[in-house]
């Protein structure tokens, strides 16, 4: 017979303890543990494994297909470049993002673009259908006003039991489930959210990919530390996790692939979010550089890499003589610690007098950078703000800075450069080459520097 006992829950990192406590010990998450009761199947008959019949069969290397996995192609390229080139037959897909920055306006899109030659099942748990509808006439999914795609269904359902039903029903060719956090399962005691409704109905639904060769995506919730809400196992039954970024008070989102099993990690594609839903930007970097303003103090463009795809943005630097005993270090879109570290290296390899300082550094257009190679460009900003000298206008700066002074060497350097020249910049300041043998792109022209005081001497128009 079946045992019933009480056990407590950790919703931020799926910690179970016998006992609840304030604190997580784990995780460190305060009020998390949630009382759970779970029922204990009896002791299981003990069977030979001589009369157990196997449902899978091993095979050599050599006997295993290498022929790629058969994928729907999709207008929205920045979509698909995410996902690795297309949308893949029985996979399933994890979205996630903050409230309100248009996970279910993107999914609506795409549900209307596969809705053309397929069946789509979107079940939605926080909306009705009628607010759905409502949202396809404003973004006006099929390009023509009152005529929606035939193959388009919704459900409003938070049991994932019916939800499961439906879909044997309509048999469709993607499913969407908005979100996973508001479906739960009728044979556990937990509410809908909680550690355990999550795990399971995440791998009920991957169940359901596997067997049927559904496409299936979850829209996931984000806690307030940026991370998908739910267990982290729930990013491990999945096999590609999206995470949708951006400020709402900014125009332009980043949907980023944070794991893939169909293709590369790191991809990154850029929409902007107009009345009529999320807009593809083809060349980023024009549009983040569309409002500079030439030969301003305190304006730099560095050439940063968001996967395989070279970006230019602009990074604003200023400093301000501080009103109070410890000045301020402020940041918007790079980690503070880079500002730190570039600050110090400006004052004590340079000679700047930034002690007396407060310092703020911009990224424009709500981008996130957080490798390295934008350290160049942040300390020539702040430099140039500090001197009230403009930098050059056709000139990007592109290397990281080193705590002797020193500029090192980044990855994907003839990418960045590429770009740099097809944007119309004239030159580039870069780290020297140590070896020789790295070949650089022709129509740029290339300005070495060993050193950080090097570099501003030569960016800083005098």
């Amino acid at each position: 017979m079946s045992k019933f006992h009480t056990q407590y829950v950790c919703q931020e990192c799926g910690r179970i303890s016998a006992r609840a406590f304030g604190r997580c010990p784990t995780c460190g998450a305060w009020d998390s543990m949630i009382e759970e009761v779970v029922s204990e199947p009896g002791a299981p008959e003990k069977k030979s494994r001589s009369g157990f019949e196997m449902q899978s069969k091993a095979v050599t290397l050599d006997e295993v297909s290498t022929q790629g996995e058969e994928r729907w192609p999709l207008n929205m390229a920045e979509f698909a470049r995410v996902l690795g080139g297309g949308m893949v037959p029985g996979s399933i897909v994890l979205l996630g993002g903050d409230p309100g920055i248009g996970k279910s306006t993107l999914m609506l899109q795409v549900a209307a673009e596969i809705a053309q030659d397929s069946r789509v099942l979107y079940a939605s748990g926080e909306e009705s259908a009628r607010q759905i509808k409502m949202r396809a006439q404003r973004l006006n999914a099929n390009g023509q006003a009152g005529d929606f795609p035939k193959n388009l269904y919704l459900v409003t359902e938070t049991n994932l039991e019916a939800i499961l039903a439906h879909s044997e029903q309509v048999k469709p060719a993607l499913l969407v489930v908005d979100s996973i956090q508001t479906v739960y399962l009728d044979g556990l005691s937990s509410s809908a959210g909680s550690v355990s409704q999550v795990r399971e109905c995440a791998a009920r639904l991957r169940e359901l990919a596997k067997a049927s060769g559904i496409a299936v995506f979850l829209i996931g919730h984000v806690t307030k530390e940026g991370v998908i809400a739910g267990p982290r196992v729930l990013e491990h039954i999945v096999d590609t996790v999206l995470q949708l970024e951006g400020d709402r008070f900014q125009a332009y989102r980043l949907l980023r692939s944070m794991k893939n099993r169909f293709g590369p990690t790191s991809e990154v594609g850029v929409f902007e979010m107009r009345e009529q839903g999320m807009a593809e930007v083809s060349n980023p970097s024009e549009a983040f550089l569309a409002e500079r303003m030439v030969d301003a103090p305190g304006s730099a463009i560095a050439v940063t890499m968001e996967g395989t795809r070279p970006i230019l943005v602009e990074l604003q630097g200023l400093t301000s003589p501080t009103n109070f005993g410890n000045p301020r270090r402020t940041t918007n879109g790079l980690d503070l610690n880079r500002l730190l570290l570039v600050a110090a290296v400006l004052t004590r390899r340079v000679g700047l007098n930034l002690s007396n300082q407060d310092i703020f550094l911009n990224v424009v257009g709500g981008l996130t950078i957080e490798e390295p190679a934008a350290d160049l460009a942040a300390a020539v900003a702040i430099a140039s703000s500090q001197r009230d000298k403009p930098v050059r206008a056709d000139l990007a700066l592109i290397g990281e800075v080193g705590l002797s002074g020193e500029l090192r060497w980044v990855s994907h350097m003839e990418i960045r450069l590429r770009e740099a020249a097809k944007l119309g910049f004239k030159a580039a300041v870069i780290p020297q080459r140590l070896n020789t043998n790295v070949s650089l792109p022709g129509g740029i022209e290339v300005l070495e520097a060993r050193s950080l005081a090097q570099a501003i001497k030569i960016a800083l128009i005098v």
